[in-house]
């Protein structure tokens, strides 16, 4: 994996050295920055296919680093935090993160989510012979393109969204668990709880459904997960 550059855009020094050695190990080539306003010129200069990107930091913070990389970029983005509270892991993971994990943490545990997390991109990024561009009612999802339409125009959302969201949508009609979204949006390997996929399934909602509290498409199945309703098109 030589040619795939991540981006670490930490400002403690150590832990930006010791990721980076890890994933160095794994065949990777590694940027660091060690400022927000450092991190987002090296984004745009190198084209990273993943940014593990710290919560605090001086310049620009990572919640602003986080919003301009998602808004032109649909690359996976680790967010790394000191801070324990959900009400920062919602706020991370609402504005674009992929995943979020505070410190301390175990090194090997980030670079087994980086790697799902690659995996998982990689995936959806490529070409399909399957069908590439799901129509249902008012809703296009291109997987080719990474592009979702709602009513005509298009709507922004993050790599995660867009997995779960096609996923969803591909298999229609199903009801799903949230373990098995998981296992099936995440990955094995990945570590988390289900409130991470509550956010996930709220910002959906919020960016598809004309009334998010009534939703058409993503209904939630009480006691058990959820499932994509609607007819698709032709």
């Amino acid at each position: 994996m030589g040619e795939d550059v991540i981006l670490i855009v930490e400002d403690e020094k150590e832990i930006g050295e010791l990721v980076r050695d890890y994933l160095v190990l794994e065949g990777f080539s590694v940027l660091i920055a060690e400022d927000g306003e450092e991190g987002l010129r090296q984004f745009f200069k190198e084209n990273p296919v993943l940014v593990v990107l710290d919560l605090m930091l001086p310049k620009v913070e990572g919640v602003e680093v986080c919003r301009q990389i998602r808004a032109a970029s649909t690359v996976p983005i680790v967010m790394m935090s000191a801070k324990q509270s959900e009400t920062d892991k919602i706020i991370g993971l609402g504005i674009g993160a992929d995943d979020y994990i505070t410190k301390p943490f175990s090194p090997g545990e980030l670079v087994a989510r980086i790697k799902a997390q690659l995996r998982r991109y990689k995936h959806f990024s490529s070409p399909s012979t399957e069908e590439a561009v799901l129509k249902i009612c008012e809703l296009s999802i291109d997987e080719k393109e990474f592009k979702v339409m709602v009513r005509n125009e298009e709507v922004q959302m993050s790599a995660r969204e867009f997995k779960l969201l096609y996923f969803l949508a591909k298999h229609r009609g199903q009801v799903f668990s949230k373990e098995h979204l998981f296992e099936k949006v995440w990955g094995y390997d990945h570590i988390g709880d289900f409130n991470s996929l509550n956010v996930y399934i709220r910002k959906l909602r919020e960016k598809i459904e004309v009334d998010p509290s009534k939703p058409k498409y993503i209904k939630t199945v009480w006691g058990i997960g959820y499932k994509f309703d609607g007819e698709q098109s032709r």
